[in-house]
């Protein structure tokens, strides 16, 4: 598992990224979602995960659709038309800056090597 304070600025572009893969998916769905593709290293809490999902739909980044299953709603999330743009530059932002990181902490990589700018 890794800390809170790395998983804080990582949690909007993952979830961003699942949903523009997956085109809508519901919360439960999302957590259990990570914690496969990390092999358990990475559990999104509810706490941390509902929060910003009502964030990004005020922000019109995701929109929601609730569909009946049995005598429960279910809520899907997925990404607007403007979230697709702002999904798609967020990952590409992230992706650069995790190069980024590991440049700084590995100084031994090939200067440049792998950075966008």
């Amino acid at each position: 598992m890794y800390s809170k304070e790395i998983l804080k600025g990582t949690l909007k572009p993952i979830i961003l990224k699942l949903l523009q893969e997956q085109n809508r998916m519901y919360g439960y769905e999302i957590t259990q979602r990570v914690k496969e593709l990390t092999e358990g290293k990475i559990n999104i809490t509810e706490g941390a995960l509902y929060p910003l999902l009502h964030k990004l739909e005020a922000e019109g980044v995701v929109t929601t659709d609730l569909e009946n299953i049995g005598k429960r709603v279910r809520k899907y999330y997925k990404l607007t038309s403007d979230g697709s743009t702002i999904a798609q530059d967020l990952v590409e932002e992230f992706l650069d800056f995790m190069v980024t990181i590991k440049h700084v902490l590995d100084p031994n990589l090939k200067s440049g090597y792998g950075l966008s700018k």
